[in-house]
């Protein structure tokens, strides 16, 4: 949806020599995705998301939406194609939050009953209760809520591709991190192609399908955010994305990432049998499964040493389970609220899928493998849905 083709920005000085802003970057992002933009200040990223909508010109290169060249787009099209938020949202005080919400609509020549159906809509997105809110003014609102009229406005007029610089910037920690997650969630169901300028490492991971490394102007990294995480590409990516980057991963990988299958057993096998599985194996316990593959329980090695009965008759119910989509950050807190060294790994049917251990977190954080290298462009958190 968005092709950034070696634009560059250079500024004229006063002594006649040039500063480039913006250093041949190249990229694209597809339909759909969030890219974020991220780096220290002054390294480009604004600039290059301000020549996405013409803000600023190009000095050189192309940018092409939806496969046009964006300079052979009339203006009046291309703002209709692109929604805009900035950190200071600047929401006109002397109109009410429905005005202000659908001012790019009117101005497209929208009727008042679709104006009206639109805002009510897009407020309860963000957790705004429309009756209550949309007559009030700016003043009236929290800075929080008034992020949160930033952004439905800019989505308004239902514009294919969303720019947003800094949005959640000015916002304290606990909106912010509400906000985040109520974008996220309206994205889901809208599907717009985003770009973001951030300088948070952690709102990249959370929020990015690619995440867009600047370093004065230039383009250091473009990746996945687990791949950025796992294999930063110079000292400068592992410095920005800080010395805990494998502990971030935590929140990137997923159970089914992690996962391992172990040996199993069925419900009318002895314990014998099973006991010397698990000597096969070392392992210390073996998961339990009908015929359907479901996960009843687990055999515990010191239920199985006595090697009397059935493992349905030593049957033990799983302390916990996980998800797959479930990330890593929460198994390992479920593992040590329970006490435990291991999870399964069950689908929405009780399906077993193997088992997240400790160990097999750690094997698969240092071996190289990331979500980015498994799955290309693939959404990590569109995987909880």
């Amino acid at each position: 949806m968005i092709e950034l083709d070696r634009l560059t920005k250079s500024f004229p000085q006063k002594d006649g020599s040039a500063v480039t802003a913006v250093d041949a970057v190249s990229l694209t992002v597809p339909k759909g995705e969030i890219c974020v933009f991220l780096g220290p200040s002054g390294c480009g990223k604004t600039t290059t998301l301000k020549m996405i909508n013409r803000l600023i010109q190009p000095t050189s290169g192309i940018v092409r939406i939806d496969g046009e060249d964006t300079t052979e787009i009339d203006e009046v099209a291309l703002r209709r194609k692109i929604g805009y938020v900035i950190q200071q949202i600047g929401l006109f005080p002397n109109m009410t939050i429905e005005e202000n919400i659908m001012v790019v609509p009117r101005l497209l020549g929208w009727d008042k009953q679709r104006c009206r159906e639109r805002a009510r809509e897009l407020m309860a997105m963000v957790q705004l209760d429309p009756d209550r809110m949309l007559s009030r003014y700016p003043r009236e609102l929290s800075g929080g809520q008034q992020q949160r009229i930033g952004v439905i406005r800019a989505l308004a007029a239902d514009a294919p591709v969303l720019l947003m610089d800094e949005p959640f910037g000015a916002v304290d920690p606990i909106n912010r991190e509400s906000i985040q997650n109520e974008f996220f969630q309206m994205q889901r169901q809208l599907g717009k192609t985003v770009i973001m300028v951030s300088h948070d490492i952690d709102e990249a991971i959370k929020l990015g399908d690619k995440v867009a490394v600047f370093r004065r102007g230039k383009l250091v990294q473009f990746d996945h955010p687990d791949a950025l995480l796992a294999h930063p590409a110079d000292d400068f990516v592992q410095a920005f994305v800080g010395h805990d980057n494998t502990l971030k991963r935590l929140l990137l990988v997923r159970a089914g990432d992690a996962a391992t299958m172990p040996p199993v057993c069925r419900p009318e096998m002895s314990l014998g049998e099973a006991f010397a599985l698990m000597d096969e194996h070392d392992v210390r316990h073996l998961p339990v499964l009908d015929a359907g593959q479901r996960a009843l329980g687990y055999v515990a090695r010191r239920d199985a040493r006595a090697r009397q009965g059935s493992c349905a008759e030593a049957l033990r119910p799983f302390a916990a389970a996980a998800a797959a989509d479930e990330h890593l950050r929460i198994l390992l807190s479920r593992m040590y609220q329970h006490n435990t060294s291991w999870l399964p790994v069950v689908d929405g049917d009780g399906a077993y899928l193997g088992e997240v251990t400790q160990e097999s977190i750690a094997d698969y954080l240092s071996s190289g493998r990331s979500r980015g290298n498994a799955q290309g462009n693939a959404r990590v958190l569109a995987a909880a849905a």
